[in-house]
């Protein structure tokens, strides 16, 4: 037990699979810390969610994101956050990934800056995964983390003083975690009320390493994911806070880094930076999320719509004004500006398109550090020494504050604007193939998923999903249909032919999650044909998995 303080006086209440099983995580003091994170923050995330479906109502309805009049000041006044404590002064090179055994004593081994412990996007959330990740996490931390694979081979640790700095990503704000059920009642059912899926990640890995790593002067330090305003960001910032004076910590010891993935965030980059000032040390782009997010908020707005994924890349002008007013924004208030994720893997077999693929990674990475990015992230090992060598030619110093940006200027209609491009057949099927397997894996307890040499997550499918609803569904209200670049209507029974095929397609190939491809095939039809987009694929999928 991590805690200094009895964290609660209250009996736990809550409801567990097996919980003589996971004693060693889940004791009685963990079972009473956890369920007063739950009880004193749970109405006030049950608000922030409320405002998500009012504010998007309001974009449905045709109202478009702006910078908020009410916090102009916030924007307008001159003050920095909190100095970064040393062994986040340098992240040039970030390596995310999810959090089996393996994957933590590989990320921490690999030679980069950090490694973002990912609860979140690249973890699917089995009960066995999320106990696997929070043992394997504070192993790691006690440095007795040890793996052998099926072959015999070992793994272990090195040294700490060559492992990569731990930053930990819990879950977003609307999932809840329903293998942990708290305050059991006739009234509400087996089990209660399901606990936030971010309040248990995170709590429950505070519970357990807090002390430890404030002692190592390494944190804790955690990823918040998915934010849309600067009330969500305060709503973080109580928690923490309450968890440091619970667990007896100096407060402002548990330093976080906002990532800014959703178009709303985009808006509020100065708020959400003020509203954490006293423990905030950057912002990072997650382009990735951030399509989604452009997509799912403007799912209304046809005037919008984007082309095919591959096509929407970072010299899109809306996503390029995002990259530089993030830059600029933290910049100008003492904070990193993290670059995204370069999601290629080794291409083993084919030596050429191995190099052309190496040629883009490059391209992007130096994309970024001209820019003024303070770091960036890999998915793969073997693109840090790539990474690592962009950014130390342009980058001496542990980072880039000291450029302004003060050239910058974007707009409203800057981080709105509509995409050049198009939509092939080639472009379609692809989206309908990667979200089968992508979902398919998931279903079957992998959230990063190898497809098409790239390191795939759940972001990856939940583009690929919305763009599939929103091209199907532009034609709503009478307006005329989009087609293909070749002309081909895009319509239910175009969709319906994709995926009738695709099995036969996917016949013969080595993937994970096989067995569930009819499974994900069924999600991925019921999901798209509805009249309304589900805010999350992860939402209905996740009542799916054990």
């Amino acid at each position: 037990m991590s805690a200094v303080l009895k964290p609660s006086r209250i009996a736990p209440d809550i409801e567990l699979p097996d919980p003589a099983a996971v004693v060693d995580l889940l004791d009685d003091g963990a079972q009473a810390f956890l369920a007063g994170l739950h009880r004193r923050f749970e109405p006030a995330r049950r608000a922030r969610l409320a405002d998500r479906c009012r504010r998007q109502a309001e974009f449905d309805a045709g109202a478009l994101p702006d910078f908020r009049e009410d916090t102009r000041a916030i924007r307008d006044a001159e003050w920095r956050v909190a100095p970064a404590p040393a062994a986040l002064l340098d992240r040039r090179v970030e390596i995310t990934g999810p959090v089996d055994p393996k994957m933590v004593i590989n990320a921490l081994n690999s030679g980069a800056n950090c490694y973002m412990a990912d609860f979140e996007d690249s973890t699917a959330p089995t009960w066995d995964n999320l106990l696997a990740g929070q043992r394997a996490l504070r192993a790691a931390i006690a440095g007795t983390l040890e793996f052998t694979a099926d072959n015999g081979k070992r793994y272990a640790l090195r040294p700490e003083d060559e492992r990569a700095v731990l930053i930990v990503r819990p879950r977003g704000w609307h999932l809840d975690e329903k293998h942990v059920l708290v305050d059991a009642g006739p009234e509400q059912g087996r089990g209660g009320q399901r606990m936030s899926a971010a309040l248990f990640d995170l709590g429950l890995f505070a519970w357990l390493n807090a002390t430890a790593l404030a002692a190592k002067d390494r944190g804790p330090y955690f990823y918040l994911p998915k934010l849309q305003s600067m009330e969500e960001a305060a709503l973080w910032n109580e928690v923490l806070t309450h968890i440091e004076h619970e667990l007896g910590l100096p407060q402002g010891q548990m330093k976080v880094t906002v990532l800014i993935e959703t178009l709303p965030a985009a808006f509020e980059m100065d708020e959400i930076l003020h509203a954490l000032r006293g423990r905030i040390v950057g912002l990072n782009c997650g382009r990735w999320d951030y399509i989604f997010s452009y997509i799912k908020t403007l799912r209304a707005h046809r005037d919008r719509v984007l082309p095919e994924r591959s096509q929407v890349t970072m010299t899109q002008p809306f996503l390029k004004a995002y990259s530089e007013l993030l830059i600029q924004t933290c910049h100008r208030r003492g904070a990193h500006a993290m670059g995204g994720m370069a999601a290629q893997i080794p291409i083993s077999n084919d030596e050429e398109a191995n190099e052309q693929a190496l040629a883009r990674v490059r391209a992007d990475k130096l994309r970024e550090v001209t820019a003024g990015h303070d770091g960036t992230w890999v998915a793969h090992p073997a693109l840090i020494p790539l990474a690592r060598e962009v950014f130390d030619e342009r980058m001496p110093g542990p980072h880039q504050q000291h450029l302004g940006r003060e050239e910058v200027i974007v707009t409203r209609r800057d981080l709105l604007a509509p995409s050049l491009g198009t939509i092939t057949r080639i472009g379609f099927e692809n989206n309908v193939e990667v979200c089968v397997r992508y979902l398919a894996a998931w279903l079957d307890g992998n959230g990063c998923v190898p497809i098409h040499w790239l390191m795939e997550d759940a972001a990856t499918a939940e583009i690929a999903r919305t763009q599939l609803w929103q091209w199907l569904h532009a034609a709503d209200g009478g307006n005329t249909p989009l087609h293909l670049h070749d002309g081909t209507v895009i319509d239910e029974a175009l969709f319906d032919r994709v995926l009738l095929n695709l099995p036969s397609r996917l016949s013969g190939q080595p993937m994970p999650g096989a067995g569930r491809v009819q499974e994900a095939i069924a999600l991925l039809e019921e999901l798209t044909h509805r009249a309304t987009l589900e805010e999350f694929l992860t939402l209905p999928a996740y009542e799916r998995i054990v």
